[in-house]
């Protein structure tokens, strides 16, 4: 079992509550700062919350640790496990789990938990809606699962990446083996006995109601669906199954003999060679599904059935379908070159097609990509090619909210630009990962810059007051863009907007 002597943080800062005043479109905006109080080092294992922003991280004090959360300190321990704290995903709730002597407990809220022998690695989790929380525990030599402090009956083992709920919060399973035989605990009720489960599984329908997971039994694998075993194959893909987004259909991928084939709605498709991993997808409406499959030395794209031409090669994480899933597009290699087929269509080639892209705007009517060109690089949008940088950073381009703006990150030399609505922006010595970040109306953006040894947030094409840090920039509903700082040793939430 690790403890929390992992990764740190650099630089930490802080300033009293504070109103301030920037320019930005549309008027002035104003600047809050609340201070949460000093930054303690060392600093290990730091967590961030994606719903109301909150910082949580560990820290030494003699031979004992102890966790930090928004400046509050918690008690003492001997240990904090590497992958704690964690948020739940509103940000309102965090849990770690301690070694206090010989024992270990997960602290919820700011609260201990009974003490166990052992807190599996991985846990605890949080339902996505945050009001349910469970972990695996070892007692002597049994293991449970504690659910919302409910302790779940013993068995033999627990399989890691288990337990694991459902996309709603309202449904709990996971893996446990009793006696030699594996099975899905699913609502605290125990499934068919098999002689194993496939890690990654079981998976859960996006409305909660359905569940699936992979099956072993007398050198076969199986899909349970629902309870109801599927047809036998030699290994199903790991990754699979995957349900559609609205529960109704599900697919995965399965090798029988020498050939591999998708299996979609419980009838298997026709047989290949090789099907990707990260395949079968299905379009956000569940009406259509693409998989990359090979065939000989050539890779192609099976969409709603049907064949598409086939390249040299069909990149890692496409196809991928537009929102409204009418559009689908990939990134494909024909022999040194690499191009991306959009709707069926292939644009023009490129040296590299860059990974994470293409992307689609939200409305589904823009698409844009990055691609290599030489010893350059461009954001080619809607087949329009931008102009030539001699970088362009992972993660961009994206798009805002309503589909009408794109921004992305650019190297031009040793600076960093924003590029937004193609226009360049200052340039900086650096650009903050992560951003820019686009209010949910569209019409504001900001992203998080480095010129000296200060970080500024740039909002609107206007810089703000210098920190040491910036964390996790969003917005509000109403605009007003919140993000954390460090600052003097201390750290903030900071507020700005009209």
């Amino acid at each position: 079992m690790r403890t929390a002597r992992a990764s740190r943080i650099g630089p930490v800062f802080g300033l009293l509550l504070s109103g301030l005043a920037a320019a930005a479109a549309g008027g002035a905006d104003s600047i809050q700062e609340e201070n949460l109080g000093p930054l303690v080092a060392p600093i290990f294992n730091p967590a961030f919350s994606k719903g109301e922003l909150h910082v949580a991280y560990v820290t030494q004090r003699g031979s004992k640790f102890l966790v930090v959360v928004d400046s509050q300190t918690g008690p003492e321990y001997d240990g904090i496990m590497a992958g704690t704290p964690v948020f739940s995903p509103d940000g309102k709730r965090v849990a770690y789990a301690a070694k206090k002597g010989e024992k270990w407990l997960v602290v919820l809220d700011g609260h201990p938990e009974p003490e166990y022998d052992v807190i599996m690695a991985g846990t605890p989790v949080f339902s996505a809606d945050g009001k349910h929380v469970a972990y695996a525990a070892k007692k002597g030599q049994k293991w449970l699962v504690v659910l919302d402090g409910q302790p779940e009956p013993e068995y033999n083992a627990i399989m890691a990446g288990t337990p694991v709920f459902s996309p709603d919060g309202k449904r709990c399973a996971y893996c446990a083996r009793k006696a030699g035989k594996w099975f899905v605990v699913l609502d605290g009720r125990p499934g068919p006995e098999c002689s194993a489960i496939m890690a990654g599984t079981p998976v859960f329908s996006p409305d909660g109601k359905r569940c699936a997971y992979c099956a072993e039994t007398m050198g076969k694998w199986f899909v349970l669906l629902d309870g109801q075993p599927g047809p036998e194959y030699d290994t199903i893909l790991k990754g699979t199954p995957v349900f559609s987004p609205d529960g109704k259909r599900v697919a995965y991928a399965a090798r029988k003999g020498e050939k591999w084939l998708v299996v979609l709605d419980g009838h298997p498709e026709p047989d290949y060679d090789d099907i990707m991993k990260g395949t079968p997808v299905f379009s956000p409406d569940g009406s259509r599904v693409a998989y990359a499959a090979r065939k000989g030395e050539k890779w192609l794209v099976v969409l709603d059935g049907q064949s598409e031409p086939d390249y040299d090669e069909i990149m890692t994480g496409t196809p991928v379908f537009s929102p409204d899933g009418k559009r689908v597009a990939y990134a494909a290699r024909k022999g040194e070159k690499w191009l991306v087929v959009l709707d069926g269509h292939p644009e023009p080639e490129y040296d590299v097609i860059m990974a994470g892209t293409p992307v689609f705007s939200p409305d589904g009517k823009h698409v844009a990509y990055a691609a290599n060109k030489g010893e350059k690089w461009l954001v080619v949008l809607d087949g329009r090619p931008e102009p030539e940088y001699d970088g362009v950073m992972a993660g961009t381009p994206v798009f805002s909210p309503d589909g009408k703006r794109c921004a992305y990150c650019a190297r031009k030399a040793s600076k960093w630009l924003v590029v937004l609505d193609g226009h360049p922006g200052p340039e900086y010595k650096a650009i903050m990962t992560g951003t820019p970040v686009f209010s949910l109306d569209g019409k504001r953006c900001a992203y998080g810059a480095k010129e000296t040894d200060k970080w500024v947030v740039v909002l609107d094409g206007q810089s703000g007051p210098e920190h040491d840090g910036i964390i996790s920039l969003s917005f509000h509903p109403d605009g007003v863009l919140e993000y954390l700082t460090t600052r003097g040793g201390a750290l903030y939430r900071v507020k700005q907007g009209p």
